[in-house]
């Protein structure tokens, strides 16, 4: 008989310090069938199914909630996919009719009501009749703030080790077939966690760059030398969420002794605590490169990339501030290019036709805290639906996703050398399509702005000559100092 796996996903990045909060409105979802339409999409979802294919899995597909990185999420999502899962899982589970359960998790998701969603959500699971020994796999992101209960209660969630996350598809295969090595062999895994107390912002967790690239390479080749680990977690964690979780974290899953595995971990709690300081990047303001900014332009080594962190849509931002768009407007350089999230200023365009002067209030919708908006008339160029798909099926967008992305209504407008990409729904820039859809040839620019930390990178690297990550006002400071913490645990760097 073909084994029968529950497939769910639930998957949020949660920034707790927002004063926006997410209703299930806000969320894509599948329902049943519907998650088989993510085949071939490079999702995580994808990878799964690839592998389930593959196996000849009997898969019950049961609900798949996603949305982009934002505020504190409604305790109605949470509750709305238990139900579903509950209301499929219990009866199965019960008469003894699963195999295998396998998930598709961020790790950073917060409700009102419950900082550790996932930590919940697998504690609800092992208390269901019959569920005791049914092997859990599935995933997580390299930014999931991970609970011991998550990590122990389960045998085989493996997080992405590229940040960007250009390995999501991949990750998601790596957990399958590890789910059919368990349902082959008959042999559990155990899963073991460590967590060193420490906390890096997103600008500090590129797998690029150390501390991450080290601490990934460490636990590649733990993997080399004890064939019976099946994988090795290295987690940067998200710095924007206040939960006792928040931070690094690591975790082995392994066929061997658990304390063999343990001892590993602390080699990576041990090197991460040495080299801290290594993943506290914090951003120079933005006007301390106007000088080398303006001489690289001069000097034709563009495109420029100006990349701000404190707006970054991937780590929760609205992607509206203005800082940077100001600066463009006041140096003019020749083809410079900016996006901001205004579903408004879209709405009012909406009955214009290309070529008409419109004056317009641009940005801060949502982050009127940190700057204004930018009262300016703009010359029309274009509108569209805002659909495209990825130039790159491998981008950081495909993990959250797929490959067919929807920015909503869009409006492209000018105002002298900068054109200004007005989005309906903010959309974080790792891929080259955003732009290119809408009629801006990204290689042709001198300037782009960029609101990210880090993801961008796969995407600009390839096009840039000059790279400048920089400080602004919004909220996502690269300095976590900054945040009125409360509930993250004590003496965790760089807070103390």
């Amino acid at each position: 008989m073909p084994k029968r796996i529950l497939l769910a996903g639930l998957f949020h990045e949660t920034h707790t310090f927002l004063g926006s909060s997410i209703p299930l409105s806000s969320f894509q979802q599948r329902i049943g069938d519907e998650l088989f339409q993510a085949r071939g999409d490079g999702s995580p979802l994808a990878g799964f199914l690839k592998v389930a294919d593959e196996s000849d899995w009997s898969v019950t597909p049961i609900i798949d909630l996603r949305a982009t990185p934002g505020g504190i999420v409604e305790d109605e999502v949470f509750d709305h996919f238990w139900t579903s899962l509950e209301s499929v899982a219990r009866p199965l589970l019960g008469s003894q009719e699963v195999d295998g359960i396998f998930l598709v998790l961020h790790g950073a998701m917060v409700t009102r009501s419950i900082p550790d969603v996932e930590g919940e959500l697998i504690s609800r699971i092992r208390q269901l009749p019959g569920a005791e020994s049914v092997p859990i796999c599935g995933i997580l992101d390299l930014h999931g703030n991970i609970s011991q209960r998550t990590i122990e209660q389960t045998q085989g969630l493996i997080a992405y080790r590229n940040n960007p996350h250009t390995d999501a598809c991949e990750t998601a295969e790596r957990a399958a077939r590890l789910l059919d090595q368990i349902l082959t062999t008959n042999h559990q895994p155990k899963s073991v966690w460590a967590q060193p107390p420490i906390m890096w912002p997103p600008t500090g967790t590129g797998t690029a760059d150390d501390p991450m690239r080290t601490l990934e390479s460490m636990a590649r080749e733990i993997e080399a030398t004890h064939k019976d680990l099946a994988a090795v977690n290295v987690m940067g964690g998200f710095s924007f969420a206040d939960t006792p979780d928040t931070g690094v974290s690591f975790a082995a899953v392994t066929f061997g002794e658990p304390d063999k595995a343990r001892s590993e971990l602390q080699r990576l709690v041990d090197w991460s605590i040495e080299h801290r300081a290594e993943g506290n990047k914090v951003d120079r303001p933005l006007l301390s490169y106007r000088d080398q900014i303006r001489a690289d332009v001069e000097a034709g080594r563009t495109p420029v990339i100006v990349v701000e962190p404190a707006d970054n849509i991937g780590g929760g931002a609205p992607g509206d501030t203005t800082e940077l768009l100001r600066f463009l407007l006041e140096e003019q350089f020749s083809k410079s290019a900016c996006v901001i999230n205004d579903p408004f200023s879209v709405s009012q365009l909406a009955t214009h036709q290309p070529g008409a002067q419109v004056r317009l209030s641009i940005g801060a919708r949502d982050s009127s805290a940190f700057c204004q908006p930018v009262e300016l008339e703009v010359e029309l160029v274009s509108v569209s639906n805002g659909k495209f798909d990825l130039e790159d099926p491998n981008s950081h967008l495909a993990s959250m996703y797929g490959v067919h992305i929807d920015m909503g209504p869009c409006a492209v407008v000018r105002s002298g050398e900068v054109v200004i990409l007005l989005t309906s729904k903010k959309t974080p820039p790792f891929d080259l399509g955003q732009l290119r859809s809408q009629g801006i040839v990204p290689e042709e620019c001198s300037v782009i702005a960029v609101k990210a930390a880090v993801a961008h990178r796969r995407a600009y690297d390839p096009i840039t000559k000059t790279t400048y990550t920089v400080g602004t006002a919004g909220p996502c400071s690269s300095d976590v100092t900054t945040f009125p913490w409360t509930k993250i645990r004590k003496n965790v760097y760089p807070l103390s």
